[in-house]
């Protein structure tokens, strides 16, 4: 091989020096602390992956006897409503906005829909209506407040959500009548977070959800002309366990209330309420997972659950005729998210991605399984429509890689499950990136990788997403295995892992890198702190850095939701254990590169975190790459400041994981 590096030294010499190659430019909206210019030729491999789209389904266009629906999808660089007329049908952009919207719920009877944005990422937010036709959005909120769970009465005439506009914390119940400015007013104020579920079918009372904790949560039914409220789920007396119940929803008839609990169960059930005789059923005891989401049709005797088994969603149907519940209705494999039914029919509306399939909106019709025509054929099928079909950037799909589903035992014995990405065909031993996710009343679930495929595609990384102790989807019991004082226990499970990824010959137990956003970014730094030794880099994404001054100064409206997790700072001994815990207090121990993303208007997680950890890690002398979104939020949400993290993302493990110069293959 010609000795190369003589050659170019003598040029350098003679002032004929290689030209720099072109790097990638930071944007206008990006402060970069440390980090190294960005080869252009990492933007343009990764341009493919920053060219894949998604769609998510947002209700239906049903008015008139039509047949559509409203979804969200990115075209620029931000996530806007478009609709699509039929199956496969073209999208319609309607909203044309710098900022994303979060959600869209079509106005029954009325040729509108009302849609959700914040501004800068600092979730404040608000409500806008616009006309199906198009024109100027007009805001029915304050400009200022946070606004969320806005659900409109079945007659289209009145609407209602919860907002902490009153004093920054509460989230109190609002109603108004969009076509009558003048009556607008507070339902009820209420102390903690309340959210709007659902509308009775007469229009006259609302189902509401009283949320403390993942792990305890009440239904009350809320008189909408006076806010008396009438609680159905009670709290439990002294001593006996807390109780979740989610997402209530009226039947048709307006007789019963169904929700999902955990009453009595690990997993949250399906169970129905009679009004009339307070009595509960169980509906899924037969299913030992949790229903995560549920739609009924506008025949009472017709329901669709989404279960989350291992991850992976499963719809089962029932119907009230002959009691039939449990049959898996079959449907492409991977998440279903946003079940909603279409007026007046057997088909429902849902999202859905999974390791080849970016997230795209599908339709099911259960008309021929409730026909009583039994010389239908095939009656049991129900029919399937794709209606969207996202762009993957040119790149064939078919050549993601499949996730394998391992369980590694932790140092206490429970076994920890993961979801494994192995590149295709490539030889071992392989680079491994652990990514942890947030929550930690979360889960990763085995759907789309999305732009994280160039690392297992191109860069040949291996991918391990564990759910470690505390993530939801196994069970209330494993939920509650990281409260308060056992913190450090999830920390211990990536310990567990270190020590599985050391016994496995296809895996490089002297690469790693560990990365994670939110409390898994706070998981990141924990695992910096503590097992340093043993891996190569980090990467923290919006992470909590130390407990203490992240409970002082996170959002008012979610502090006690954080302190029902973590433990409550004002309590002397808990405050003790949190600031031992925390990385910050630990940040001498970080001797190898890390990198740090946050964005500057950040509720959850403040500036100030990473700020303060980012001062803290430089004193040891190692690489401090740092990358602040000044116009984001919890996470970047606009394409040029996500094109612009990735290629830092990516150059960052080349240099500290790969080695430079180091063959990606």
């Amino acid at each position: 091989m010609p000795r190369v590096a003589p050659f170019l030294a003598l040029l350098a010499v003679a002032g004929l020096a290689p030209a720099q190659e072109p790097t990638v430019p930071v944007p206008d909206t990006i402060r970069a602390e440390g980090v190294p210019p960005i080869p252009r030729s990492i933007a343009a491999a990764l341009n493919r992956y920053q060219n894949i789209r998604s769609a998510a389904f947002q209700g239906w266009d049903d008015e008139e006897g039509q047949r559509a629906v409203y979804i969200t999808t990115r075209f620029a660089d931000t996530a806007q409503v478009h609709r699509v007329a039929s199956p496969g049908g073209d999208r319609r952009q309607l909203t044309f906005l710098p900022e994303r919207v979060l959600g869209v719920s079509p106005r029954p009877h009325r040729g509108q829909y009302l849609f959700v944005m914040d501004e800068g990422g600092a979730e404040n937010y608000q409500l806008f209506l616009q006309d199906r036709a198009g024109g100027e959005p007009v805001r029915l909120s304050d400009g200022k407040s946070r606004h969320e769970s806005a659900k409109w009465s079945p007659a289209g005439d009145l609407l209602a959500w919860s907002s902490n506009a009153r004093n920054g914390k509460d989230m109190d119940l609002h109603v108004a009548a969009p076509a009558d400015p003048a009556f607008r007013r507070i339902l009820k104020e209420v102390s903690g977070q309340w959210t709007v579920s659902d509308w009775s079918p007469d229009g006259k009372t609302l189902a509401v959800e009283e949320y403390i904790s993942i792990t305890e949560s009440y239904v009350h039914l809320v008189d909408a002309a006076t806010g008396a409220v009438r609680t159905i789920t009670p709290k439990p007396a002294e001593g006996e366990p807390k109780v979740a119940v989610a997402s209530p929803k009226f039947s048709k008839d307006g007789k019963a209330v169904f929700y999902a609990t955990d009453r009595g169960s690990e997993f949250r059930r399906l169970a129905r309420f009679d009004l009339a005789t307070g009595g509960e059923t169980i509906l899924t005891d037969i299913v030992p997972w949790d229903v995560e989401e549920f739609a009924l049709s506008d025949d009472i005797g017709l329901l669709v659950a989404a279960t989350n088994e291992e991850g992976l969603s499963v719809l089962r149907r029932f119907d009230g005729r002959d009691g039939e519940f449990g049959t898996a209705i079959e449907h492409p494999k991977g998440r279903v998210t946003g079940l909603e039914f279409r007026r007046g029919s057997g088909e429902f509306g849902l999202s859905l991605d999974s390791a080849r399939t970016s997230s795209d909106v599908f339709s099911v019709d259960l008309t021929p399984w409730r026909s009583s025509d039994l010389a239908m054929p095939d009656r049991s099928s129900p029919r399937t429509y794709r209606w969207t079909e996202s762009e993957t950037g040119g790149l064939d799909a078919s050549t993601f890689v499949e996730p394998e589903l391992v369980r590694f035992p932790s140092f206490d014995g429970t076994s920890i499950p993961a979801f494994v990405y192995r590149p295709a065909g490539a030889a071992g031993p392989r680079p491994v990136l652990i990514s942890i996710h947030g929550g930690p009343e979360s889960q990763f679930r085995p759907g789309f990788l999305g732009r994280l495929n160039y690392l297992v595609n191109e860069l040949g990384i291996v991918v391990i997403a564990p759910n470690v102790r505390g993530s939801d989807g196994y069970g209330k019991s494993y939920l509650k295995m990281d409260d308060g004082f056992r913190r450090e226990d999830s920390v211990k499970d990536i310990g567990a892992l270190l020590d599985w990824i050391a016994t496995r010959p296809d895996l490089d137990k002297g690469r790693v890198a560990v990365s994670g956003g939110s409390y898994g970014g706070f998981m990141s730094l924990a695992v910096q702190t503590t097992y340093n030794d043993r891996i190569r880099c980090g990467i923290d994404v919006v992470g909590i850095s130390n407990f203490v001054t992240f409970l002082e100064n996170t959002q008012g409206y979610r502090r006690d939701l954080r302190r029902a997790e973590y433990g409550d700072e004002r309590d002397p001994k808990m405050r003790e254990f949190l600031e031992r815990v925390s990385p910050l207090n630990h940040a001498g121990n970080i001797k190898t590169p890390i990198l740090v993303v946050q964005g500057a208007n950040d509720p959850r997680v403040p500036l100030s975190e990473s700020e303060q950890l980012v001062a803290a890690v430089k004193k040891n002398g190692v690489p401090v790459w740092y990358v602040v979104g000044l116009n984001e939020g919890h996470g970047f949400a606009k394409k040029p400041n996500q094109d612009y993290q990735q290629a830092v993302e990516v150059q960052f493990l080349k240099t500290y994981l790969l080695g430079e110069g180091e063959s990606s293959k």
